[in-house]
């Protein structure tokens, strides 16, 4: 079965024609689908902001099949880290947004806004119907200040508000599902097979008209997600030197042909038309502010997107080498921070427990007088004790009152480890009823019950983790496991949890009927 993932993408070289159809990957991702059953269609003409025919909804039920699959790729990772700094400046631009009436109180409450990260190593990011995300790690590693990464996401986040995916299907019509499909399918086979001609004669066989047509459109979204994404992002409270920045980033790629090294450009193609308007509107240059210095922190933290995308063993072991090297004392503090990040983490990942010590700890006395940087070193440090068997160690580095989720989560990892979980259950517990959707937290929580032998509450918290990334079907089956223990302790006598096993049934019911919608769904195919 064809899907698509975070990674469905061609390795080759685009054409000029992929270029052209692959103007906006949230309209391509969602012709691909039809639309759900029961879906609500109205003649309604779209204006700019309108969404036209189809219901929000009808976009969120699209959104959340889109999302299933993603949840499901091998690609796909929910590290605490990084995704706090992502999620620090994305519910800063949904703040903006809201306050600017760009994300109305209807699309505020229907859709998931969720951005979910990838391993990718190509610098990508693209809006799916529903309100979700997708974020490659190698755009994280590659932008050089979180100004520069908002640029992106405020961009991204503009495409969704303005309703981009039900503007297109209200103008092109019954054809557009079609026409769009052959392109993604060409799309995947030439990513599946790595044969380039194969995608490419899938592609080819679009209509000329269509794809012209298609093309006009997706230029006038760019523009004005350009347009409101600005606005957005610098409303946040962050520099207009980010956009500049990020802007001169794509601007030099395309002058390179997109050589591959941008996939974002193949999605957002950066036309002279396009230039011309930003550079107009915003006066995007380089020289009429200073430039943004490089942040301790995100140095930190685009060193931990390069390494957690995989790169390989000779990689990682250069990695270590480099924070020996000449060059490192010839760099600046936040440089060598980063440096030292990516060794010490690159050295835990080779289970060379030793070297990551001693890194960490000149990581730590590097960042020593930057309070951000300094937190993000602690973590690792404490990351790298509970790798290597020492949770004590890992404990006495964390403070297990934290509200923030990266600590939260290490140290409740480190107390399942040490046996010592009734502290963070109520830590926990409480975070996951703030924040039911987080299935990591679900899972952690989990694991801290079984250490409690817990063995109720543990089933559940599984089965609450499923929900959290919509698998119905594998969350159905840890409700019932649960109301079967329930079921054995009655008839063994034992005491009975009766307020759990009443939670346990009221949300086994519920999901049932999310079992069953979700079985009425067409197939992603």
């Amino acid at each position: 079965m064809l899907r698509l993932t975070l990674s469905a993408k061609p390795k080759t070289t685009a054409t000029p024609t992929l270029r052209a159809l692959c103007a906006s990957v949230l309209i391509a991702a969602q012709a691909l689908l039809p639309i759900p059953a029961g879906a609500q269609m109205q003649p309604i003409l779209p204006g700019l902001g309108d969404g036209g025919e189809m219901t929000a909804s009808a976009e969120r039920s699209l959104g959340d099949q889109i999302a299933r699959e993603l949840y499901r790729d091998t690609d796909y990772i929910d590290d605490p880290v990084i995704a706090a700094y992502v999620q620090e400046i994305w519910q800063r631009l949904l703040a903006a947004a809201r306050a600017r009436g760009e994300l109305t109180p209807e699309l505020d409450e229907r859709f998931a806004w969720t951005v979910l990260l990838g391993r990718d190593r190509n610098i990508n990011a693209f809006a799916l119907p529903g309100g979700y995300l997708g974020l490659n790690l190698g755009l994280v590693a590659a932008v050089g200040s979180r100004d520069e990464l908002a640029t992106v996401l405020g961009h991204e986040l503009s495409h969704v508000t303005q309703r981009h995916i039900s503007r297109m299907m209200s103008k092109q019509g019954k054809q557009m599902p079609l026409m769009i499909a052959g392109l993604i399918l060409g799309m995947i086979a030439a990513s599946k097979s790595r044969n380039g001609d194969a995608g490419q004669a899938v592609i080819m066989g679009s209509q000329a008209l269509f794809m012209q047509n298609q093309l006009s459109f997706s230029r006038d979204m760019e523009r004005e997600a350009d347009r409101i994404g600005f606005g957005v992002m610098t409303q946040a409270g962050f520099a207009p030197q980010g956009a500049a920045a990020m802007f001169e980033k794509l601007q030099y790629a395309s002058r390179l042909n997109d050589n591959g090294s941008y996939p974002y450009l193949r999605s957002h193609p950066l036309t002279t038309e396009r230039i011309s308007d930003m550079q107009g509107r915003f006066q995007f240059r380089m020289d009429t502010a200073p430039a943004l210095p490089l942040a301790m922190d995100h140095a930190m933290i685009a060193s931990r997107a390069r390494v957690l995308t995989r790169p390989g063993v000779d990689v990682l072991r250069l990695w270590i080498q480099s924070a020996a090297s000449g060059e490192f004392a010839k760099s600046t503090p936040a440089q060598q921070a980063g440096t030292l990040y990516a060794a010490a983490l690159a050295a835990k990942e080779l289970r060379d427990y030793k070297a990551a010590r001693t890194l960490a700890e000149r990581l730590v006395a590097r960042t020593a007088e930057d309070p951000a940087a300094a937190k993000q070193a602690r973590w690792l440090s404490a990351e790298i004790e509970l790798a290597s068997g020492a949770p004590v160690k890992a404990a006495a580095l964390l403070d297990a009152k934290s509200k923030e989720r990266p600590e939260m989560i290490l140290a409740a990892e480190a107390a399942t480890a040490t046996r010592q979980p009734a502290p963070m259950i109520p830590v926990l517990r409480d975070w996951v009823a703030a924040n039911p959707r987080d299935a990591t937290a679900w899972r952690v929580l989990g694991n801290l019950y079984g250490a409690q032998n817990d063995t109720l509450r543990a089933v559940r918290a599984d089965a609450e983790a499923n929900v959290a990334i919509l698998d119905y079907p594998a969350a159905r089956d840890r409700f019932k496991a649960a109301q079967e223990l329930v079921r054995k302790s009655g008839a063994s006598g034992a005491p009975i949890d009766h307020y759990e096993a009443s939670i346990i049934d009221t949300r086994a019911r519920a999901v049932e009927v999310l079992v069953k919608q979700q079985a009425e769904e067409p197939p992603l195919k």
